[in-house]
């Protein structure tokens, strides 16, 4: 028990998650003995819950830090997908599920680049006990599928002897401005629907251009941030080249579209729950959201083990634990799993217009 509640641990050795992460990856789907993939899937699920409490904390430090900033900051967080991480494992070959750095993740979404900067600024400037790993800057130089944002990893460590157990977990923090984060979440959206990781730089062309032109026109918009390599650095040639594929690709109505195509569900969520388990099926046209208190972890951590094992064979379906401050604020965090793309679209017919 930490802080009066209990929390998950890690039960198994690193050598132990390894080869239970290399198991996964290595049946790729085609279970051969289904008493060692049930296993398996215990022990990866095991060590992904472990980051609740650690992500908790950071969570707690980001949002005083974030408000500070800009009141009017949104704060999430997120314990990472199976199909993401057997995907990570897939790609990386040498990768150790013990060592992939956002099993845990929390974001901080903020009104511009400047106040991203500066909500790094203070990280960097902070005396936290825990360890800064790693700083990845995709605002200065954009990931190839002209990703944005700031990445912090950090080592979570505690000198009390409860906490101390999550010693040594990563945590990963996402900050990125409201621009940014409408583009990363069209980008999931149209991904989901195409069955492509389209934010992997994987998936069609036109789609991946497209995404990559958009970028440079927001880039422009906020200024002082970099356009992404290959793409115009006109603003004439750039409008042009973007007018045209929007067309081709009939930008504007497939996203309206894909925003009209879901109906929510609420399974039992209210604004008093902590976690909330999203259930995103767009073949069926539904979006179910579950809602869980604070003590219910254990079963929150089992349903999510529990979907994501059922919807592996639905084009296109999504599973997600999260936590937010409030049922309200959950479709501002996290509106990819709504299909949700309003704030992108204007974006794209404000690009095009100019």
């Amino acid at each position: 028990m930490v802080g009066g509640m209990e929390w998950i641990s890690p039960q198994y050795s690193k050598s132990q998650v390894n080869k239970a992460g290399r198991f996964l990856v290595a049946a790729g789907g085609d279970v051969v003995d289904w008493m060692d993939f049930i296993n398996a899937q215990e022990v990866v699920n095991n060590w992904r819950a472990s980051h609740n409490y650690p992500l908790n904390t950071f969570k707690v430090t980001l949002r005083a830090k974030a408000h500070a900033v800009d009141s009017n900051s949104l704060v999430a967080q997120r314990i990472k997908r199976m199909s993401s991480i057997e995907l990570k494992l897939s790609r990386f070959k040498t990768m150790q599920m013990s060592q992939m750095q956002d099993l845990g993740g929390c974001r901080a979404i903020l009104g511009t680049t400047s106040q991203v900067h500066a909500l790094v600024k203070r990280y960097r400037e902070s005396d936290l006990k825990h360890e800064l790993d790693d700083v990845d800057d995709y605002i200065t130089a954009p990931k190839p599928s002209g990703y944005r944002g700031v990445h912090l990893i950090y080592k979570y460590f505690s000198d009390k002897k409860a906490p101390s157990v999550y010693n040594g977990l990563f945590i990963e923090m996402q900050i990125r401005s409201r621009l940014q984060h409408a583009w990363a979440t069209a980008v999931e959206t149209v991904g989901t629907f195409l069955s492509q990781s389209l934010k992997s730089s994987q998936g069609e062309e036109q789609w991946l251009r497209f995404f990559q032109l958009m970028v440079s026109a927001l880039a422009r918009r906020e200024k002082a941030t970099a356009l992404v390599p290959n793409t115009p650095t006109t603003k004439t040639a750039l409008v042009s080249e973007l007018r045209k594929i929007t067309g081709e690709l009939n930008v504007q109505n497939v996203l309206s579209m894909y925003g009209n195509a879901v109906t929510v569900g609420l399974q039992g969520a209210a604004n008093g729950d902590h976690y909330f388990l999203l259930k995103l099926e767009p073949s069926e046209g539904r979006m179910t959201v579950t809602g869980y208190p604070k003590k219910a972890l254990d079963r929150a951590s089992a349903d999510y083990l529990k979907v994501e094992s059922q919807i592996t064979k639905e084009p296109g379906a999504e599973a997600v634990l999260v936590s937010v401050d409030s049922l309200a604020v959950l479709q501002r965090a996290y509106p990819n799993y709504f299909l949700d793309t309003k704030v992108f679209l204007e974006e794209v017919k404000e690009a095009i217009r100019r």
